[in-house]
């Protein structure tokens, strides 16, 4: 569902590479880690995947769609929601929610959806007022809700569980979860090992622009000659620069 193939994204013509020779495919029915230190590439790997970058060099494809020439269709594939949400802020968050239904021309018929998640992220009343009275936590929710107002078959999640509380981030992990049970595929990152160490498939783990690792987490301990080690461990090891990382 994602194949990413030798690409590479620089900013600026004398810059180092954000994403050095990138390539992975995260398959059907697969939930995805996603995982680096700040400044590894994750986000410009992550907006290169959702078509708000161009790659210099290499083929992005997602749900097999090359995202740079069908790039319309690829999106209608994809959920996203960035690491900051960024919304119309002067709207209720019910237009906004209505909006973006519309922009994906989601049938009448389906957008009981845009109630059903309202109310399983405890949104519903908020839904009223203008979206610049939300909390942090309030515009992450509706972001989310965004994404997944028109069902697409694959998310990509930047740091998704950052800023909501407890429950919220339950009710998402068991809904990324659900997810893949169906078939779709989640690919998302985040800091939080344990998060990632409970929930993954498989883990990629990236240090300047290049993948450094990349299976289940059994293979990863495999590697480090460790059956018990923690993915926080591991990720500590492999990300060291002072390290000979093989």
């Amino acid at each position: 569902m994602i194949n990413l193939s030798g690409v590479d994204k620089s900013y600026g013509k004398t810059g180092p590479k954000a994403v050095d020779g990138l390539s992975l495919e995260v398959k059907r029915g697969e939930l995805f880690g996603f995982l680096g230190p700040n400044g590894a590439g994750k986000t410009t790997t992550i907006k290169l995947l959702v078509g708000l970058l161009r790659p210099d060099a290499g083929d992005v494809r997602v749900a097999g769609l090359d995202v740079v020439a069908e790039p319309l269709a690829a999106k209608r594939k994809i959920g996203y929601v960035p690491d900051e949400p960024v919304l119309y802020e002067s709207m209720t968050g019910s237009r906004f929610l209505r909006f973006i239904a519309d922009v994906y021309e989601v049938p009448n018929e389906k957008r009981g959806r845009i109630a059903e998640l309202a109310e399983k992220f405890e949104l519903t009343d908020a839904l009223r007022d203008p979206i610049s009275t939300y909390s942090h936590g309030m515009k992450q929710k509706t972001a989310i809700i965004a994404a997944l107002v028109h069902e697409p078959d694959v998310f990509i999640l930047d740091e998704p569980i950052q800023g909501l509380d407890p429950r919220s981030a339950f009710l998402l992990k068991e809904m990324m979860r659900e997810h893949c049970a169906k078939g779709g595929t989640v690919f998302f990152s985040t800091h939080v090992m344990e998060v990632a160490e409970r929930l993954c498939d498989r883990v990629g783990i990236i240090r300047k622009g290049s993948m450094i690792a990349c299976g289940p987490l059994v293979d990863l301990r495999a590697r480090a000659g460790s059956t018990d080690a923690t993915l926080e461990k591991l990720f500590l090891e492999l990300t060291d620069e002072t390290a000979n990382v093989n």
